[in-house]
């Protein structure tokens, strides 16, 4: 299966051979010791190191029903009339899903498969960036893509990537896609990173997003006996990272490992049940702000007005014409007691 895919999620394979998760994590373990696969958080990947990095086929067969807990929960975050910044990856493709239901809102990318997804949203106007494309998954990159979004700002960006640790932050195994990721990072006044468990204490080769400018984490429970993940949680809540995790449990009001960090904090959205989550909030005084939390006056505008359908805008007017119909930025920052 690893071969055929590139990688493969522990839950996938013991569903397929009918058996416990543990049975299967030990056969791997004896596998990664004959070289044949490396192991990663919740699952396998063919043997590569930090410079491997599986294409958009095998990233989706990876944490499929994480990904679509965790897209439910960050669509919750997005507002009417708001314009947002969305990376590539297989986590914001599922987000772009959801986003194309919030009317008057306006999304820069440089992902065509981002782009796809909202291609027959009502309502939402979609601006890509220029760049050269990337086909591993479908993203565009380089100077052109970077300089397109110079003198860009909107309320928050989406991203994700291939690792996520409390000591580099956000990872990726590829030199042009970081490169991008930190110019869509500088366009943003808040940023949120999507990242299931299996991607908690793994690093590869670029920093994209250094901790200390991580506003929100959307991930998640990690399994009981991914220690790892729980800890690398525990360790981005201290650095102050606003924790929010979905899925199956979130409700429980356990946090993910021992210590303030783990208490739940209501936040005060309304998310219906089946997207039930949980905040961890950082350790109060230990928090910096990324770009301030609030617009520039002149950057704010009202919501709606959109058009009636899609439009796709290439990136060439990003600097001298930012989106107008910005709506306020939601205070996601941590609270200082």
């Amino acid at each position: 299966m690893v071969r055929a895919n590139g990688a493969v999620s522990l839950r996938e394979l013991a569903r397929v051979v009918q058996t416990s998760e543990v049975t299967v994590r030990r056969d791997v373990r004896a596998l990664e010791a004959e070289g044949l696969l490396d192991r990663r958080h919740g699952g396998a990947v063919l043997p590569g190191g930090f410079t491997r990095e599986s294409g958009f086929p095998q990233k989706s067969h990876l944490a499929t029903a994480e990904k679509t807990a965790i897209a439910d929960l960050a669509a919750s975050f997005v507002e009417e009339g708001e314009a947002v910044v969305v990376g590539a990856g297989t986590t914001t493709q599922e987000l772009a899903r959801r986003l194309a239901r919030v009317p008057g809102l306006t999304v820069v990318t440089n992902s065509l498969l981002v782009a796809q997804a909202l291609a027959h949203a009502n309502r939402v106007e979609v601006v890509m960036t220029g760049g050269t494309l990337r086909g591993s998954n479908y993203a565009l990159v380089g100077s052109g893509a970077e300089q397109s979004l110079h003198g860009l700002r909107v309320t928050r960006a989406f991203l994700s990537g291939s690792g996520l640790t409390a000591e580099r932050g956000l990872s990726t195994s590829n030199m042009l896609s970081a490169s991008v990721d930190r110019a869509l990072v500088q366009a943003a006044a808040e940023v949120v990173v999507l990242a299931d468990h299996t991607k908690l204490g793994t690093d590869t080769m670029f920093q994209t997003v250094p901790t200390d400018v991580i506003t929100r984490l959307v991930t998640d429970e990690p399994p009981s006996h991914d220690d790892r993940a729980a800890t690398e949680l525990q360790a981005l809540a201290d650095q102050g990272v606003h924790i929010s995790v979905a899925g199956p449990g979130a409700g429980s009001g356990q946090g993910p490992g021992p210590g303030p960090a783990g208490a739940v904090s209501g936040g005060g959205e309304q998310v219906p049940p089946q997207q039930r989550r949980r905040d961890v909030p950082p350790l109060p005084g230990q928090r910096r702000t990324h770009g301030g939390h609030h617009l520039p006056p002149g950057q704010q505008g009202s919501p709606g007005g959109g058009p009636s359908a899609p439009q796709l805008r290439s990136a060439g007017s990003l600097g001298a014409e930012p989106p107008t119909n910005t709506a306020r930025v939601a205070d996601l920052a941590p609270r200082r007691r």
